[in-house]
């Protein structure tokens, strides 16, 4: 009897025991799986919102094109309500999607404000990227602190050609305002004293 007595207890024990930890098991799934799930990007966070847009867009389009069932006795009620909602949704999202592309221009512009002077010329010139590196090199060997007398930066633009096409700071901007200056004056070299370098 002691023996059969001392089976049971022992029984309970492990079945308490299993009980317990398959409870542990499943209250740490669920922060297991909030750990192991990343945090959307920028770039998947705005892809979703202006999916989100579309669809409620495609709603009202569907009400609109539709209107005998905002008059239906039967589905006025569903289709008022819903047109509704999809209003409110397409007000907030577009505030949303316009945000998220504010963060994203800001972002590309902070990137590009870093690349190296080759590469910002290249990117903004184009198919005149080799000119413009030659135009570059012989005009302030890739310094955009490079100054002589009015004249400054990659292209040594003077402050007339600066308050007319721009500047700034770093080697796209730079590269920015002298293609402008190149596109307006006939897509030549000719404003620099360096145009022979292009060719």
């Amino acid at each position: 009897m002691r023996a059969l007595l001392v089976g049971l207890f022992a029984s309970c024990l492990v079945t308490q025991a299993a009980a317990a930890a398959m409870q542990g098991e499943s209250s740490q799934a669920p922060a297991q799986a909030k750990v192991e799930q990343r945090a959307l990007t920028l770039d998947e966070r705005l892809e979703r919102k202006v999916a989100a847009l579309r669809k409620h867009r495609g709603t009202i389009r569907f009400y609109e094109n539709d209107r005998s069932l905002l008059g239906s006795n039967e589905q006025r009620t569903q289709a008022r309500s819903s047109l509704t909602f999809a209003r409110e949704r397409v007000r907030q999202l577009t505030r949303t999607v316009a945000a998220l592309r504010a963060k994203v221009r800001a972002r590309t512009a902070r990137r590009l404000a870093k690349l190296p002077p080759r590469a910002a010329i290249c990117t903004v010139f184009g198919p005149y990227c080799e000119e413009a590196l030659s135009v570059a090199w012989c005009e302030s060997r890739f310094r955009t602190t490079a100054q002589n007398g009015q004249y400054l930066g990659l292209f040594q633009m003077g402050s007339y050609e600066r308050q007319l096409f721009g500047h700034g700071q770093n080697a796209r901007d730079q590269a920015v305002a002298a293609h402008r200056y190149f596109v307006r004056s006939g897509r030549d070299w000719s404003p620099w004293s360096c145009r022979w370098a292009a060719y």
